[in-house]
């Protein structure tokens, strides 16, 4: 072992290389053996590093987007579903929709895959370097009104406008009492044109008045919600008791 091999290992720990550092021994043996160039060397190590470092960034962003549950497009079965739009939500998929600050919202009766294909969309945003997170409308509507009650509202705001894409789940599976409405009408507002949403629901649209009890804030809320949106009708026969019926079966 050389004299810098210590100082070597000291400047990888310092600059932050772990990938580099934890293979170095073996890509210098490799480098010895097949008589590599200095710049083939040194590419093969930095594309170590940086495919390692993309691995931890998804696994990061995966935790923060803080998914129920790890949903992929690939294991959705469109055949069992011929109620969802299968060449849209893949044109979706492709990700411009995000870069466009455009929402998507899915429409549809319990069960018909809306929450499986949300998520799905989410992964492949997540594969693409896009910031992320998950609520449902419940849940966020709570967190909202905590926030509020705690002076920590416009802390929440800013996490809700740092993400590049947020999900907002089974909206109007409950109505909200009048400061829970209000509130999620502030946030949803301030996405319009600044950030993109998927939200799903079981109600259609002019059903929303039930849910936030106000025609004229409901009218305004979809004006900035639907705007150049894509809007995906699902309604149809469960997904999801067919796919437990078929595995009963099986």
């Amino acid at each position: 072992m050389n004299e810098h091999h210590f100082q070597l290992e000291d400047y990888l720990k310092r600059l932050r290389l772990p990938a580099i550092r934890a293979q170095l021994e073996v890509y210098l043996r490799e480098a010895n053996e097949q008589q590599m160039t200095y710049e083939s060397f040194l590419y093969h190590l930095l594309q170590l590093e940086v495919a390692e470092r993309e691995i931890k960034r998804k696994e990061l962003a995966r935790k923060q987007a803080r998914f129920p549950v790890e949903k992929t497009l690939a294991n959705f079965y469109f055949e069992r579903a011929p109620h969802v739009p299968k060449r849209k939500v893949l044109e979706i998929a492709e990700g411009n929709y995000i870069y466009d600050k455009r929402n998507v919202l899915m429409i549809g009766n319990s069960g018909t895959g809306k929450t499986h294909i949300m998520i799905g969309l989410a992964q492949i945003a997540i594969e693409k370097g896009y910031k992320v997170r998950y609520y449902t409308a419940a849940g966020l509507a709570n967190e909202i009104m905590e926030a509020q009650d705690e002076k920590k509202l416009l802390q929440l705001e800013k996490k809700w406008l740092a993400a590049d894409l947020v999900l907002v789940d089974e909206l109007g599976y409950i109505p909200y009492h009048k400061r829970a409405a209000e509130l999620m009408f502030q946030f949803f507002s301030s996405r319009y044109e600044r950030g993109s949403m998927i939200i799903t629901s079981n109600r259609e649209f002019n059903k929303w008045n039930e849910v936030f009890h106000d025609d004229q804030m409901t009218a305004a809320l979809l004006d900035r919600l639907t705007h150049k949106a894509h809007i995906l009708d699902m309604n149809g026969e469960s997904y999801r008791l067919r796919e437990t019926l078929e595995s009963r079966s099986i």
